[in-house]
C-alpha cells in the first residue's frame, strides 16, 4: 500500500455566513422566509462556506454556458492552488509526478482541468490523466483508493497526484423553494484539495495506507445525485441519509473493521466526510464512546460547509497535524448510494 506525502485544500475568494445566507434569501423573496427554512439552515451544522461567485450573484438566472464558464475558470485556478502547495509540501517538482486524478462532478470540460495543468505547472507531457466524474459526496476516499492502486503500480511505485474539486453553488436555484433546494442552500459550499500519493515500494514515515472497501446498495439511486435540467445540473435528494448511516452504513462498516482485525474501540478519531449536522450526528452516535468524538469532522463542517468530494481531505489534514497514534478510518457516502470506507496507519505504523 501507499502512503501520503502532503494535503493541501484550496478555497475560492467569496465567504458566506449562515445568516447572510437566511437574510439574503429572505430579500430575494421580499418576506419572511418560512420557519422550515429557517429551521433547516439553523440546523446545519454550519456558520460559515466559502463560494465561487458573491451570494447575490446565485439570486440571478444564469445558463448552462455561463455555469461551465465559472467551473472552467474558477476551478483551474483552485485546482493549480492546491496542486502547487501539495507537491511544495512533498517536496516533489511537478515533473516528479507520473499520475493525475481528478475527482469531480459538480461540472466538466473537455480537455479536462489535468489535462490543462500540464503546461501552466509544467509535468511532464507523457503523464497520465484520469478524470472521475460521478462519485459526488463519496469521490475524495473514492480517489485516494485509485490514488492507492495507481501509486503501487509498477516496478518502483509512482507518484500521484489527486485533485479533488468541487463546485457545488453552480447547482443552486433560489427560484424555488422545494425540500431538496432548501436542503443544498442550507449545505453546500465550494472547495479544492490536493494530495500527493507515493508508492509504497520506497518505505518512509509518512501516513500508510492498509485497505479500503465500497458497497453500493440497490435500489437507491434516488437518495442522491443530479439529474440535467434547463440550467445545469438539478440535485436529487430524496431519502432520510441519516436514518441509513444507522441501519446500513453501520453494518457494513463494522464487518470491514472486522475483516481487518479490529474494532472501533482499536481506532483513533476518523476522518468522515460530514454531510451535514445531521448526518454528523448519526455517525457520532455510530462511533460512540469506543472512538470518542468525531469533533474535527464537525469543525471542517462548520467552517466550510458540505465541499462534496474535497471535504474528506480537508478533515483528513487537520487530524494528520496533530499526529495521531491509533488507525484512522475514513468514510464517505456518496450517489449511487454508495458507502466508501479505508484505513490509514499514521507514520506507516506496522499492523499485524
Amino acid at each position: 500500500m501507499s502512503y501520503i506525502k502532503s494535503i493541501a485544500p484550496a478555497l475560492p475568494d467569496y465567504q458566506v455566513s449562515q445568516e447572510e445566507v437566511l437574510a439574503i434569501l429572505a430579500r430575494a423573496r421580499g418576506a419572511e422566509l418560512p420557519p422550515r427554512l429557517k429551521q433547516i439552515l439553523g440546523n446545519s451544522g454550519i456558520d460559515k462556506r466559502y463560494l465561487a461567485k458573491p451570494a447575490e450573484y446565485y439570486l440571478q438566472g444564469r445558463s448552462w454556458t455561463e455555469r461551465s464558464a465559472i467551473y472552467a475558470q474558477t476551478g483551474m485556478s483552485m485546482a493549480k492552488s492546491a496542486s502547487e502547495k501539495a507537491l511544495d509540501e512533498a517536496s516533489l517538482k511537478a515533473s516528479d509526478i507520473d499520475v493525475i486524478i481528478f475527482v469531480s462532478t459538480t461540472g466538466t470540460v473537455t480537455p479536462s482541468i489535468p489535462t490543462a495543468m500540464i503546461k501552466e505547472l509544467g509535468f511532464r507531457d507523457n503523464i497520465q490523466t484520469v478524470p472521475v466524474f460521478g462519485y459526488g459526496c463519496a469521490g475524495g476516499l473514492l480517489g485516494l483508493r485509485l490514488a492507492d492502486q495507481m501509486a503501487d503500480a509498477g516496478d518502483s511505485g509512482q507518484n500521484v497526484l489527486m485533485v479533488a474539486l468541487e463546485l457545488c453553488s453552480l447547482s443552486y436555484d433560489y427560484s424555488q423553494f422545494d425540500k431538496k433546494n432548501m436542503i443544498a442552500t442550507a449545505l453546500f459550499a465550494d472547495g479544492c484539495a490536493a494530495a500527493v500519493i507515493k508508492g509504497s515500494k520506497e518505505q518512509g514515515d509518512k501516513p500508510k495506507f492498509r485497505s479500503f472497501d465500497q458497497k453500493t446498495w440497490p435500489d437507491t439511486r434516488d437518495m442522491m445525485g443530479w439529474d440535467i435540467g434547463e440550467t445545469g445540473f438539478d440535485l436529487v435528494l430524496a431519502r432520510d441519509i441519516p436514518a441509513f448511516v444507522g441501519n446500513d452504513f453501520a453494518p457494513f462498516c463494522d464487518r470491514f473493521l472486522e475483516n481487518e482485525g479490529l474494532s472501533r474501540a482499536d481506532m483513533g478519531e476518523p476522518a468522515c466526510h460530514p454531510g451535514g449536522g445531521r448526518v454528523v450526528d448519526a455517525l457520532d452516535d455510530y462511533f460512540g464512546d469506543e472512538v470518542g468524538n468525531i469533533d474535527t469532522t464537525r469543525n471542517i463542517l462548520r467552517h466550510h460547509g458540505n465541499m462534496s468530494s474535497p471535504t474528506i481531505l480537508f478533515v483528513l489534514k487537520d487530524l494528520l497535524a496533530v499526529n495521531p497514534t491509533k488507525p484512522i478510518v475514513m468514510t464517505a457516502l456518496g450517489p449511487g448510494f454508495t458507502a466508501a470506507v479505508g484505513i490509514l496507519d499514521p507514520k506507516g505504523a506496522v499492523h499485524g
